[in-house]
């Protein structure tokens, strides 16, 4: 069984340059400043390798909530497998250990001439870099009938915490025999596999608990992420129980009755017992109030650099960039992040610059006992970020790999989380 350590992690995102940086950068007389906006994965992780890499650089975190509970590994939670507190983490040890000066606040605004990140309590925080992780936010506008009101009726369980305890709570309360709707996004949105993940997870639940329920899934697009290895498990451990609709089949989504607590598509309305529609998206609100977006929704960068095309001095990490190839995943953000941190080192100390290694890799639950993978490794190219390498499991693998792979996943979220927040 592969056992995933803090090690592991850095070395497949560049972290093994740090060695060869520090005494250097212990030299430095450098006074620098970087401001980071976002406590998620993004956020954490830039704040975290700003820190270890060039301890010369005061190094401040905004983020306005005490913890940060991930959306990886929440589709368990709805299985009734795990704990909402165990996954859940705390800014700590990031700023006991690793001296960042962590501050429990909302930004009001960036000034770029000034140079300034506006606290809403008042205070300005003068900066060098910015550094911001504004993750997703949801294009309400784009499904009718659906607004954030609507979420405590219709959950979207899309940003882990009292949304995902909704869902929960539903599906606990639902009969045997009720439909559990599930309105899948069109691309690109956080985590492409997630959706499908989810529906396969209830579903254990359902077998367990509530046999004759059943899923229907119904999609925005006409084909999906792994589809085939989806497929494939939704045959051997749940038959009868998942239906998916692509877009073709139905013509798109069209509205949400959020008092019917039904979808309307072009050919049908579905009533459900418990619906769960997952909106389409774009990046985060303070990214659009910031002057960090384009005609795309998403915030242009440099592929190196991470630093915005849009705003000098401000770097976008994590769901929010727009970065070619890269999916909009936990390590992904974990990857490009510290990719910036080493950047942004490099541009304030004036040590050298070390390439980038991007990387990504995530583990998919299928059932509790089955999971599946894959890594990808990318760099820039042209502008932008494409693929290089890449490794997904297959539909004919054993049983024994898939229940290998479970239990690595479990290895993989400790370390994944003990290397962005400490």
């Amino acid at each position: 069984m592969k056992s995933w350590t803090r090690r592991e992690f850095g070395r497949s995102t560049g972290a093994m340059v740090l060695a060869g940086l520090g005494p250097r950068l212990a030299a430095s007389e450098s006074k620098a400043r970087v401001v980071v906006v976002g406590g998620g994965i993004g956020g954490a992780t830039a704040a975290k390798y700003l820190a270890v890499s060039a301890p010369t650089i005061e190094v401040t975190l905004v983020e306005p909530k005490p913890n940060y509970t991930t959306c990886f590994f929440s589709n368990l939670y709805l299985a009734g497998l795990c704990s909402l507190e165990s996954l859940t983490h705390g800014y700590e040890t990031l700023a006991q250990r690793y001296g960042i000066n962590v501050i429990h606040d909302s930004v009001a605004a960036v000034d770029p001439v000034a140079k300034t990140v506006g606290l809403k309590s008042g205070p300005k925080l003068p900066y060098d870099r910015v550094v911001v992780a504004p993750g997703i936010a949801f294009n309400y506008e784009a499904l009718a009938g659906y607004d954030e009101a609507a979420t405590q009726v219709i959950p979207h369980a899309w940003n882990a915490g009292l949304q995902t305890q909704l869902l929960r709570r539903q599906l606990e309360s639902m009969e045997d025999g009720g439909v559990f709707v599930l309105v899948a996004p069109p691309n690109p949105f956080r985590c492409p596999p997630a959706p499908y993940e989810r529906a396969s997870l209830v579903a254990y639940y359902f077998k367990q608990h509530k046999p004759r329920s059943r899923i229907l899934i119904l999609d925005a697009k006409d084909s999906f992420n792994a589809q085939d290895l989806f497929l494939d498990a939704w045959g051997r451990h749940y038959r009868g129980m998942i239906e998916w609709l692509p877009a073709q089949f139905t013509g798109g989504i069209k509205a949400i009755d959020v008092k019917e607590r039904s979808v309307k598509t072009a050919s049908e309305t579905f009533k459900a017992a418990v619906a769960n529609v997952i909106p389409p998206q774009m990046a985060g609100q303070f990214a659009q109030q910031n002057g960090l977006v384009d005609h795309s929704g998403w915030c242009p960068i440099d592929p190196i650099t991470f630093e915005s095309t849009l705003q000098p001095g401000i770097h976008v990490v994590g769901d929010a960039s727009s970065a070619g190839d890269m999916p909009k995943s936990a390590f992904v953000a974990n990857s490009q992040a510290k990719a910036c941190a080493f950047a942004i080192s490099a541009a304030l100390t004036g040590s050298e610059r070390q390439s980038s290694h991007l990387f990504n890799t995530c583990y998919t639950f299928l059932s509790p006992d089955d999971a599946v993978s894959n890594a990808i490794s990318f760099k820039p190219a042209a502008g932008t970020i494409k693929i290089v390498d890449n490794f997904v499991s297959q539909v004919q693998e054993s049983a024994e790999n898939r229940h290998r792979a479970a239990r690595e996943a479990q290895s993989w979220y400790s370390a994944f989380t003990r290397d962005t927040f400490g």
